[in-house]
């Protein structure tokens, strides 16, 4: 039995995200601008020395901020999923409660693993997102990106911190240069069906580090 509250529990864990993704965005906006350092460029000149065109302090605090956003990130992220996880079985067992004499070939395809297995945890993605705001137009033979799932002609709905806005293109760039090596989450629309999993940006033979191209829409 699922608690009453578990739906407005996840609802609130949402609205924390978009506070912690807008912050996130907000502090690589401010170490991206034209002459900043970004999230991870040296602090130091060629001569080895602290750069003086540069606020130091307010950059490393800037980064050890956006540290600990990404670490309350992937908290929020893993509960959401978790209750997400939780509310859909729940709804699937009232369902089957329902239907007593529901036959397998009533049941949703879902159920039977046909779609990945996050699929039906991502129908309810569309809570939180918006209408796609980028499609794959290209997607290189054995690059991460078609190794971790992505499949041309996928609509992108949420991808890491980027959702929608402006300066997409960029946002998606630094999307990729800060998370290299690790998994961001990813929401794409499939076919007309909303689909969850992950990709994790890294070297690999090809140019960039997904071995795709994203078109805005």
């Amino acid at each position: 039995m699922v608690a009453p509250n578990l739906k407005t529990e996840t609802l609130s864990l949402m609205d924390r995200r978009r506070t912690i993704e807008a912050e996130m965005d907000a502090i690589i906006a401010r170490l991206s601008q034209p002459g900043g350092p970004g999230v991870s460029a040296t602090l130091v000149d060629p001569e080895g020395f602290p750069r003086s065109d540069i606020d130091i302090p307010a950059v490393r605090a800037d980064r050890n901020r956006l540290a600990e956003l990404r670490n309350d990130y992937r908290d929020i992220a893993s509960k959401i999923e978790k209750g997400l996880h939780a509310l859909h079985s729940a709804r699937l067992t009232s369902n089957v409660s329902s239907s007593p004499k529901s036959s397998e070939a009533d049941t949703p395809a879902s159920s039977h693993g046909i779609l990945p297995a996050d699929t039906a945890t991502a129908m309810d993605v569309g809570m939180i997102t918006s209408g796609p705001f980028a499609i794959i137009d290209e997607i290189a033979d054995a690059s991460p990106a078609a190794e971790d799932g992505l499949q041309l002609g996928d609509q992108i709905l949420k991808f890491g911190n980027v959702e929608s806005g402006d300066q997409l293109l960029p946002r998606l760039s630094s999307e990729l240069q800060c998370n290299q090596g690790n998994a961001i989450p990813v929401v794409v629309l499939r076919h007309g069906t909303p689909i969850n999993f992950s990709v994790t940006p890294r070297q690999w033979h090809g140019l960039g580090l997904l071995g795709c191209h994203f078109r805005i829409l």
